[in-house]
């Protein structure tokens, strides 16, 4: 098949290299034409997966999206914040009835949708997939066996592209509950950021362990009314996400959490990151969402406090730990 890469962060250049290397005409696109040309001569982005060569053949590299849009489908490696202006652009190069897949893991801070109804709202004739789960780029890129799954409501479209992408390095399930795998996609960055708190605070695998289980519980309590499955919430997009953000020294909202947690100040560290940690944004989303809800989430309403600097990282950690004794359940 002919796969379009649109956005050359880390994750879009680790998964163009992958498809290309499993033996598909994949297209990379890149926003900006220097970075492009630069790419394609050094076959490496050194700015966002250095170290990771990409294979001379199958892998095109441009800042054309009229040569990008000569493909079957388009998986868009783009920020949540992004994804909409992403959209737009490339809407006019889309051929009939496309075929998108996000890759982004975040919801939109405009309109507090997820990443396909952003897509379905800007191309209404497209299907719609997400791909998700413990993926990091650092990882793809090297070839480590991976695990993910991808979300559509299509899934006879959905098996063939399963089946088209799947390797024995890279391990691909399908899910109908498209809402389900972004949502937890969302939630768990937030309880990275905790338990990068919790690390930079010197705290152990005790308090890290704590933190993942009970943010699993607020992942669970949020996810519910909004119509996620139980199946989601303990499959890859939910519990093995979750663990993967919350544990790896790749995740950037657990390295975010880690710098809060030893003091640093948020303005500082967003200015110094090259890539984003979409936990920083989704935070105020989910808890406005929560609030209307009337559904009790502490570690988000903690975590939101201490990005909006209205708490401190020791006295975070010790409010989710010291609250009113509750039965294991609720």
């Amino acid at each position: 098949m002919r796969f379009a890469v649109l956005g050359a962060g880390g994750w879009g250049t680790a998964f163009s290299r992958f498809l290309a290397n499993a033996g598909h005409e994949t297209t990379l696109w890149v926003r900006s034409p220097d970075r492009a040309e630069i790419i394609s001569r050094m076959r490496e982005n050194e700015k966002y997966l250095p170290g990771v060569h990409l294979p001379l053949e199958r892998l095109v590299v441009t800042h054309d999206l009229e040569q990008a849009s000569r493909s079957d489908a388009f998986f868009l490696a783009v920020p949540s914040f992004a994804m909409a202006e992403t959209c737009e652009r490339v809407v006019p190069f889309l051929p009939q009835r496309p075929v998108l897949v996000s890759l982004a893991k975040g919801l939109d801070r405009a309109t507090r949708q997820t990443m396909s109804d952003v897509l379905k709202a800007r191309v209404p004739d497209s299907t719609v997939f997400a791909l998700s789960g413990p993926s990091h780029a650092e990882e793809v890129g090297r070839d480590m066996p991976t695990a993910v799954v991808l979300a559509g409501e299509d899934q006879d479209l959905g098996h063939r592209l399963q089946r088209a992408i799947g390797t024995s390095r890279f391990r691909v399930y399908l899910s109908s509950d498209l809402h389900g795998v972004e949502v937890c996609a969302a939630v768990k960055n937030i309880i990275a950021l905790a338990t990068g708190i919790s690390d930079g605070l010197g705290y152990g695998d005790n308090t890290r362990g704590a933190l993942i289980t009970r943010g699993l519980a607020e992942m669970v309590r949020f996810g519910r009314p909004l119509g996620v499955r139980d199946a989601t919430f303990f499959g890859l997009s939910g519990l093995g996400d979750l663990v993967a953000t919350c544990t790896s020294l790749h995740s950037r909202n657990r390295a975010v959490g880690v710098r809060l947690g030893r003091g640093e100040r948020l303005d500082a560290i967003l200015n110094d990151m090259v890539m984003v940690a979409e936990g920083v944004y989704a935070t105020r989303i989910v808890r406005d969402m929560a609030r209307a809800q009337n559904i009790e989430m502490p570690i988000t309403e903690a975590v939101d406090r201490l990005l909006e600097g209205s708490a401190d990282p020791l006295s975070l950690v010790d409010e989710i730990m010291t609250r009113e004794p509750k039965v294991e359940g609720h």
